[in-house]
C-alpha cells in the first residue's frame, strides 16, 4: 500500500477558495433551520446535551483511536480516520433526525453547539489522538500544522456563518423562509460536486483502496452510530434522544475535513479518499438507520 503515500489530490488556489465558501454556505444554510428555542431546550434536557456533546467530542475520537489500533490501516487512511472523527456533526444530520423518529430539537441544538465547540476540540482531538497512535504520529510530523492554523479556518467556515445565518433568521425571517431550501440543495449539491472531482481525478490510482476504505468506513460509521446510542442509553435518557445522539454522532462533516486535507496535508491521497467516501457513505447509512428506526416503531403500534 506505500503507493498510497504518492497520491496527492491537488486543488487549485481558487477551487480551494470555493470549496470554504461552499461549505461556509452550507453551515449558513443549517443555521437559517436553528432557533434559539432549541438552546432553550438544550438547558432544558441537560443530561441529552450532556451525552451527546460527550458523544461526538470524546467518544468517537477515542473509539477511532482503538480502531486505528486494531485494524492498524495505512498510516494516511488512520490519519484520515482519526480526522473525520475530530469533526463536528455534518449537514444533514438535522435531516436524518427528522426522518427517524428521533428528537428533532436536540439535534439541532447539538448542531449549534458542536459547531461552536469545534475551533477548540477538533484541532485539540486531531492532534492528540494522531499523535498517541505511532504510524500516524510519524506521519503528522511530516505536515506543517498548528492549532492556530485550524481554529481560524474553522472559524471562517463553519463558527461565522453559524451567526451570520441565526441572525438573519432572527432580523429577517421573511427573506430566511424564501431561501433557506435553495441555498441548503445548492450548496450540498456543490459540495457533492467537489467530492466527486476529488475521488474521479484518482480514480485509477484509487481502485486499489476503495475495497479496503469502504470496508473501514463502513466500520467506522457502523460502531459511530452504536457508540451514539449506547451513550444515550448509559444517561439513560429518552428513545428519540438516544437516535439523535447516535445521528450526530455517526453523521461527520466530512466536508470540513477535506478543507484541512486540502489547505494543511496537500491533498494527501489516502486521508482524503477516507474523509470523501465517509461523505457519501454516512449519508446511506443515515436513511437506512432511519428505516430501521421507522420500522421499529411501526412494530411497536403494532403490537400495542
Amino acid at each position: 500500500m506505500h503507493d498510497l503515500d504518492s497520491i496527492a489530490i491537488q486543488f487549485s488556489k481558487e477551487s480551494l477558495v470555493l470549496l470554504n465558501i461552499c461549505l461556509g454556505v452550507i453551515m449558513f444554510g443549517i443555521a437559517l433551520g436553528i432557533d434559539l428555542k432549541d438552546f432553550k431546550k438544550l438547558r432544558a434536557n441537560p443530561k441529552s446535551a450532556l451525552a451527546g456533546v460527550l458523544s461526538q467530542f470524546l467518544i468517537l475520537p477515542a473509539l477511532t483511536y482503538f480502531i486505528v489500533l486494531i485494524l492498524n490501516p495505512h498510516p494516511a487512511i488512520g490519519l484520515g480516520m482519526i480526522l473525520v472523527a475530530a469533526c463536528p456533526g455534518g449537514n444533514i444530520s438535522n435531516f436524518i433526525s427528522s426522518i427517524s423518529g428521533a428528537n428533532v430539537s436536540l439535534s439541532v441544538g447539538l448542531t449549534a453547539v458542536a459547531t461552536l465547540l469545534t475551533p477548540i476540540f477538533t484541532p485539540i482531538n486531531f492532534d492528540v489522538w494522531a499523535r498517541l497512535t505511532p504510524a500516524t504520529g510519524d506521519l503528522l510530523q511530516t505536515f506543517s500544522l498548528s492549532f492556530t492554523q485550524i481554529f481560524k479556518t474553522v472559524l471562517l467556515v463553519l463558527v461565522i456563518p453559524l451567526i451570520l445565518g441565526m441572525l438573519c433568521k432572527v432580523k429577517l425571517p421573511s427573506l430566511t423562509t424564501l431561501v433557506q431550501k435553495p441555498i441548503r440543495i445548492a450548496s450540498i449539491l456543490i459540495l457533492f460536486g467537489f467530492i466527486g472531482f476529488a475521488l474521479a481525478k484518482n480514480f485509477e490510482a484509487f481502485k486499489m483502496y476503495l475495497g479496503i476504505v469502504f470496508f473501514i468506513v463502513l466500520l467506522h460509521n457502523s460502531l459511530a452510530f452504536t457508540a451514539g446510542y449506547l451513550i444515550g442509553a448509559i444517561f439513560k435518557i429518552p428513545a428519540a434522544d438516544k437516535r439523535s445522539i447516535s445521528i450526530e454522532t455517526g453523521i461527520q462533516n466530512s466536508g470540513l475535513g477535506l478543507i484541512i486535507i486540502f489547505t494543511f496535508f496537500q491533498g494527501n491521497g489516502g486521508m482524503a479518499l477516507v474523509a470523501a467516501w465517509w461523505g457519501i457513505w454516512h449519508i446511506v447509512a443515515g436513511l437506512a438507520l432511519s428505516q430501521v428506526f421507522r420500522r421499529l416503531d411501526k412494530s411497536r403500534l403494532q403490537t400495542s
